[in-house]
């Protein structure tokens, strides 16, 4: 591997590190932010976001206990997500890149960026539907406003990892003709 490679590889291991720590807070303070709302609700507008759901509360123990599980289970999915990718950029190699390891992680970046789609749409559908019940939730639209690219890009890494698997196996055809 070329010197140029290992430093681009280098590169990327960073950025997933430095993206994953940054998920991993954002998780975390809106787990600390959850957790004050429901035991002291009047110090949530001093905290991370300021995401002050107390109406929807008010409204329905149910939907706020439902809304920010989606938040909840996005933020974590996201951090996951990037730490399958730092599993990923750490234990590749170029000298042989069509390995079982490479081929599974792929899939599992896959099917979590599906999830997270997925649960993102489901999210904005449900607060969509809230809103006809005249409730603001306009603050959680950032949360699930990339749905379909999440989906779209599940669907890519998904053909990507089909790509991988064939690869492994014309790989081992060609190991057992030799």
């Amino acid at each position: 591997m070329s010197n140029t490679n290992k430093y681009v590889f280098y590169g990327l291991r960073v950025v997933a590190w430095i993206i994953f720590v940054g998920l991993c807070i954002e998780a975390g303070a809106l787990l600390v932010n959850f957790v004050f709302s429901i035991y002291k609700p009047e110090i949530v507008s001093r905290l991370y976001e300021k995401l002050d759901l107390s109406k929807l509360f008010a409204y329905s123990e149910y939907a706020y206990y439902g809304m920010y599980s989606f938040i909840l289970a996005i933020a974590m999915l996201k951090a996951y997500l990037f730490y399958v990718v730092i599993e990923l950029v750490s234990k590749l190699s170029l000298s042989k890149p069509f390995s079982d390891y490479v081929a599974d992680k792929i899939s599992k970046i896959s099917y979590y960026t599906f999830s997270i789609g997925l649960l993102s749409h489901i999210g904005r559908e449900s607060a969509r539907h809230l809103e006809h019940r005249s409730l603001e939730l306009n603050a959680l639209n950032r949360f699930w406003a990339d749905s379909e690219a999440f989906i779209l890009m599940a669907a890519v890494i998904y053909v990507i990892a089909q790509i991988f698997k064939r690869g492994i196996e014309i790989q081992n055809e060609n190991d057992l003709t030799i």
